[in-house]
């Protein structure tokens, strides 16, 4: 099959795994290497970036299409819509000459540029939902009166394409509320590398106490889930947590959401039991994790509770925030527990009962790698994502 990947992302980056890669990326960058794995043409089309080209991967194609401005280093462009003619023209230029079977748009400005080049051209498109505006919009991610463009649009977007792909649970039920008919839509999530994050391996050193990991990008609307679980740990005796994640090690200084919850953990007698690492390499990640007790995150919002399946896959037991993508990953009582959001008392008595209790610990360990493996493997999430390129190019002579 010879699929074509639509990058022209315009958005805040939702979540990051500690290295400071937004998860849509991650996403498209093990996406498109294990459908190459798998004998596909892959092709990628994505504005051209400042700085020169990120490395490659094996097998797919990359072409970058130059416009007026570009995405700053958030992925934030100043006029969004005024890119989309830009990007979609030579799209559709480009589509006419080597016609792809499918059109996959990975995030909503994506979905714009590829439905308007395709829609002459009888291709079918297939889009990727992560994270919705409305979402963000109702858990306070963005301002209540930011982005009402996305949110009007990305209905429309869901409605017009051939088939969605949401990243959770929880977006399916938000797209099918917009009016997207459900038959439409399959729940794919983010996936994880079961090869990197894997519960053999070396592990970062640690001393006597317990040890919690977190992961954060350090941001601003990161601020109150990391406060409710330093007030938790002022509730759990004898623990550490580590902080994982933000800007530079260097910059974690004049860091300001780093300066906040230092004079946090001031306050609450837990200057010596708080560890920031800031931004991780890629390697480094796996190692931390598998030298601690549990993963924990008290999230507000996270679309798809990406962190907390990489930490399973180490065989890390997580307490989490009951929402989003959490609630797809976090099997409760069984890979871990999940609790209400913004409640430090809820979660230190999870925290305390298991860090007490190492048999159960042990039992969630074997159960979070097992489905890690076996739900969030890319090798299941490309096979799912290609179900959904066969039944959107099945559809495609109805639809004409």
């Amino acid at each position: 099959m010879r699929i074509a990947l639509v990058a022209a992302r315009h958005g805040r980056p939702v979540c990051d795994d500690g290295t400071g890669e937004a998860g849509e990326d991650i996403q498209l960058r093990e996406l498109s290497r294990r459908l190459a794995d798998e004998g596909h043409e892959v092709a990628v089309y994505a504005p051209a970036p400042e700085g020169g080209p990120p490395s490659a991967q094996p097998g797919v194609r990359v072409e970058y299409i130059e416009t007026a401005s570009r995405p700053s280093a958030a992925g934030i462009s100043s006029d969004i819509l005024s890119e989309v003619p830009a990007f979609s023209g030579p799209l559709r230029e480009r589509w006419s000459k080597d016609r792809p079977d499918v059109v996959h748009a990975m995030h909503w400005t994506s979905g714009l540029a590829a439905l308007a080049a395709a829609r002459d051209l009888q291709l079918p498109v297939v889009q990727s939902f992560q994270s919705l505006g409305v979402a963000e919009r109702r858990h306070r991610v963005i301002p209540q009166a930011a982005d009402a463009e996305r949110i009007r649009l990305e209905p429309a977007i869901g409605r017009t394409a051939m088939a969605v792909l949401a990243g959770s649970a929880e977006v399916q039920s938000d797209l099918t509320r917009l009016g997207v008919p459900r038959r439409c839509i399959k729940v794919v999530p983010c996936g994880v590398d079961t090869t990197a994050f894997t519960p053999e391996g070396p592990a970062a050193d640690r001393g006597d106490r317990s040890r919690l990991v977190t992961v954060t990008g350090l941001r601003e609307h990161d601020l109150a889930a990391l406060t409710t679980v330093l007030r938790a740990l002022a509730k759990v005796p004898g623990t550490e947590l580590v902080i994982a994640g933000g800007p530079e090690r260097g910059e974690l200084g004049s860091h300001p959401v780093r300066r906040r919850l230092g004079m946090l953990a001031d306050s609450l007698g837990l200057a010596d039991q708080i560890e920031f690492t800031g931004q991780l390499g890629r390697s480094a990640l796996p190692p931390l994790l598998r030298s601690a007790d549990l993963f924990v995150t008290a999230s507000e919002y996270d679309p798809s509770g990406m962190t907390s399946v990489q930490a399973m896959a180490c065989g890390l037991p997580v307490v989490a925030s009951a929402v989003g993508g959490q609630l797809d990953a976090v099997v409760e009582g069984t890979t871990g527990m999940l609790v209400p959001p913004g409640n430090p008392a809820v979660l230190a008595n999870k925290l305390r009962l298991l860090l007490s209790h190492p048999m159960l610990r042990d039992a969630f360990s074997v159960a979070a790698a097992d489905r890690a493996v076996h739900r969030y493997s890319w090798d299941r999430i490309a096979a799912e994502t290609l179900a959904a390129y066969d039944s959107a190019v099945g559809a495609l002579p109805a639809a004409a």
